[in-house]
C-alpha cells in the first residue's frame, strides 16, 4: 500500500468516532481472503469475509462492545456464488463465512472491545499458523502495545505439524492438539487448568517464532494486551 493510502488511513483514526475501525492490510504476495467470527449477539462484520489483493487493504468499522476474531485464508478458489474452497482458514466452502470459524490451522487477530479495562487483543496460534499477521493500535491510550508475529513458522513446523499442499510444500502448521489430539496438549480433562497444563516441546517453537502470541491455552501471561479507545492495523505478512 501506498504512503499516502496508509497516511489518510491515520488520519481517519484521528477524527474521533464512537466505534471502533479495523484496518485490514494485505502484504503478503498474493491475494488473501481475511475470515471473520464475530462473538454470539453481535453483528456479522461484512458478512464474515471477503478477498483482499496484495498491497491493498480496508477500513471495517465495528459496534461498541463487539468482540470477535479474524484470520486469513489463502489459495481459495470461489465461483460466482460464492462457493469453492481455500487451502487454509476455510470456512465451510464459502466466500462469506457469515458466522462459522476458520479451519485449522490458522493464525488469528481477537478481540474483546469495551471492557471496564479497555480492548482486550491478542494475536493466537493456539489453532495453529499459516500465515504472519500483527496488530498496531493507533489513537488509543494505556500501554497499547503493538503485537507482531512475522515469523514464517512454516518453514519451521515441527515434523509431524506440517500442513502441506498437493506440491508437498508445507502451507500451515498444526497445533499439537490439531495434530495429536492429546490432552497435554489441548489442555482438557485432567489437564484443565494452568498448573497441569504447560507447555510442551511443540508450543515453546511457536513461542520461540513468535514471542507475543499465544502458542497454547494457558500462555495468557505474555500473550494477552490491552487499549482504550483506540483503532487497530491488522496487517497479514
Amino acid at each position: 500500500m501506498a504512503l499516502k493510502q496508509l497516511s489518510l488511513i491515520f488520519m481517519l483514526f484521528s477524527l474521533g468516532v464512537d466505534a471502533t475501525i479495523f484496518t485490514l492490510q494485505n502484504k503478503c504476495r498474493n491475494a488473501i481472503w481475511p475470515g471473520i467470527l464475530t462473538g454470539a449477539g453481535k453483528p456479522q462484520l461484512l458478512d464474515g469475509g471477503f478477498q483482499l489483493k496484495p498491497g491493498h487493504a480496508i477500513n471495517i468499522t465495528a459496534p461498541k462492545g463487539w468482540f470477535g476474531r479474524f484470520w486469513g485464508r489463502i489459495g481459495c478458489t470461489f465461483d460466482i456464488s460464492g462457493k469453492g474452497k481455500c487451502i487454509t482458514g476455510d470456512c465451510g466452502g464459502k466466500l462469506k463465512c457469515v458466522g462459522a470459524g476458520g479451519e485449522p490451522p490458522a493464525s488469528l487477530a481477537e478481540f474483546t472491545l469495551d471492557s471496564p479495562e479497555g480492548d482486550f487483543y491478542d494475536v493466537s496460534l493456539v489453532d495453529g499458523y499459516n500465515l504472519p499477521v500483527s496488530i498496531v493500535p493507533f489513537g488509543g491510550s494505556g500501554q497499547c502495545t503493538a503485537v507482531k508475529c512475522r515469523s514464517d513458522l512454516n518453514r519451521n513446523c515441527p515434523a509431524g505439524l506440517e500442513l502441506r499442499n498437493i506440491k508437498g510444500r508445507v502451507v500451515g502448521c498444526k497445533s499439537a492438539c490439531m495434530a495429536f489430539n492429546r490432552p497435554e496438549y489441548c489442555c482438557t480433562g485432567d489437564f484443565n487448568s494452568p498448573k497441569k497444563c504447560e507447555p510442551s516441546s511443540y508450543s515453546k517453537v511457536f513461542k520461540d517464532s513468535c514471542p507475543m502470541a499465544y502458542s497454547y491455552a494457558y500462555d495468557d501471561e505474555t500473550s494477552t494486551f490491552a487499549c482504550k479507545g483506540a483503532d487497530y492495523l491488522i496487517s497479514f505478512c
